[in-house]
């Protein structure tokens, strides 16, 4: 009998998260439900059980080093490796976010989860995915972080936002140098985007469910060996620049 695959989620308690957890534990995997608040994080892995997941919390906040270096502790402690990582915590940082009254404080708590939060988690995490036979990590993008559609005339994008947008542009470009440093690597690291799906992010305005958007994650995490990588995927296929 083949090992059990071992994955980890951030923000993973509710949302897209939640969603990306629950169709990993669908396929048998093992997870790590990630969150910083330990009561949700806690329900949400008691709802995950009630759905047959084997998941287990992680408490973790991406922004702070300490958190960061407990939950890879815990990981280790839990599971001994890690084959998929979904980083998936995020902010917008609030509204509105126009360029010429934003509050610089507002861009760079969207940039301290969105980006940094991304690689301070991902190189806690590499010992562990290095152990695995064929390790994937999926970073949760957006299409607002397209420079192509942002700057396409009729292009629906979203409303104006200096902080949470350029994150998502700023994630794309983090995910394409680790693809180019793990090259080598059995590593497929890829940017998922999930589309407009109704969350508390946006108020619950999207027009997609979250489970929909889980769907592009569950796919990334589960790419053949021959996959692509430094790729940023929508459900119709690549998403440009």
């Amino acid at each position: 009998m083949s090992e059990q695959t071992i994955a980890l989620v951030t923000g993973a308690n509710k949302g897209i998260g939640y969603e990306i957890a629950a169709g990993l534990g669908a396929l048998g995997w093992r997870v790590g439900v990630a969150a910083r608040n330990e009561e949700r994080c806690e329900a949400a892995v008691e709802k995950l059980h009630a759905a047959g997941v084997d998941a287990f919390g992680v408490p973790l906040d991406v922004t702070d080093d300490a958190s960061v270096a407990a939950a890879a502790e815990l990981m280790e402690e839990r599971a001994g490796r890690l084959d998929v990582l979904v980083n998936n915590a995020g902010i917008t940082g609030g509204m509105p976010q126009t360029p010429t009254t934003v509050d610089p404080d507002t861009v760079r708590a969207a940039v301290e989860t969105n980006v940094i939060g991304v690689i301070r988690v991902t190189n806690a995490m590499l010992p562990l995915l290095r152990r695995s036979a064929s390790p994937r990590i999926v970073n949760m993008s957006s299409s607002v972080g397209s420079l192509t559609r942002q700057t396409t005339p009729g292009s629906e994008t979203g409303p104006i936002a200096v902080a949470y947008s350029p994150s998502k542009t700023f994630l794309n470009a983090v995910t394409v140098q680790y693809a180019r440093e793990l090259r080598d690597t059995n590593i497929l690291i890829n940017a998922a985007c999930p589309g407009y799906c109704a969350t508390d992010l946006n108020g619950f305005r999207g027009v997609r469910t979250p489970e929909q958007g889980a769907a592009i994650a569950i796919r990334l995490a589960t790419l053949p060996d021959d996959g692509p990588t430094g790729g940023f995927f929508e459900d119709a296929g690549e998403v440009p620049w």
